[in-house]
């Protein structure tokens, strides 16, 4: 019988390549509804082609101009932003009762890791308590949305690295009117997305204090 102390250390990471928004969303959405007190914990990797989401609270004025990419109304937490190839986005299935702590402990965790990675790289970042998610020099450059359903996390981050930044400009990024946007390539980090990815991944891993990890590529 596997232990609820061995349940929480165990996670499982699914690198799933480019992938529709709203496919993905109700594949969260349905582990989410399904899981119990045995089911292990997952990481998604993906990105999205371009797309607008609205956060559950999200404000129709935000939207500043309507274009050919399409707008989805999301139950993540949250205001409007943009994702778009080129973007890393990883989705966290943290069942945030059996690791013992709060959303702003599990917002925390994602927003020191991203330092972190952007630390190593010399890159001086912060994040802000009134406006979850990390910037460098007053520019956001990397977005957090979360929803909790039964003590449960589903959504995550959005790490800009090697985008078309432009869609920005027909929002209010994440509600503020603005907020400038950037990312990895503009402030001199030159790795891919594909090496990013289980570098932030690692120290998410790290922060959450999971042992048995297995991976699994769905990238087609």
């Amino acid at each position: 019988m596997i232990t609820a102390l061995e349940t929480s250390q165990r996670l499982n990471i699914r690198y799933l390549g480019l992938q529709d928004y709203l496919t993905t969303w109700q594949a969260m959405s349905d582990l989410s509804s399904s899981r119990d007190k045995q089911t292990i914990d997952e990481i998604w990797v993906v990105e999205h082609p371009a797309v607008f989401t609205q956060g559950s609270a999200g404000k129709a004025e935000h939207l500043l101009s309507q274009s050919e990419i399409p707008v989805v109304k999301s139950d993540r937490g949250g205001q409007i932003t943009y994702h778009g190839p080129g973007q890393l986005i990883i989705y966290l299935m943290i069942d945030i009762r059996r690791k013992a702590f709060n959303v702003r402990d599990l917002v925390s965790i994602i927003e020191t890791s991203i330092i972190q990675l952007l630390s190593a790289h010399n890159i001086d970042a912060n994040a802000k308590k009134e406006a979850p998610g990390v910037y460098v020099n007053q520019k956001k450059i990397a977005s957090l949305g979360l929803k909790i359903r039964k003590g449960c996390s589903f959504h995550g981050l959005a790490l800009n690295v090697d985008m078309d930044l432009t869609p920005f400009l027909q929002i209010n990024p994440c509600g503020y009117p603005g907020l400038k946007m950037t990312q990895c390539i503009n402030e001199g980090l030159t790795l891919s997305l594909k090496e990013l990815a289980p570098i932030l991944v690692d120290k998410l891993s790290q922060q959450l204090h999971y042992v048995q990890i297995e991976s699994f590529s769905h990238e087609q």
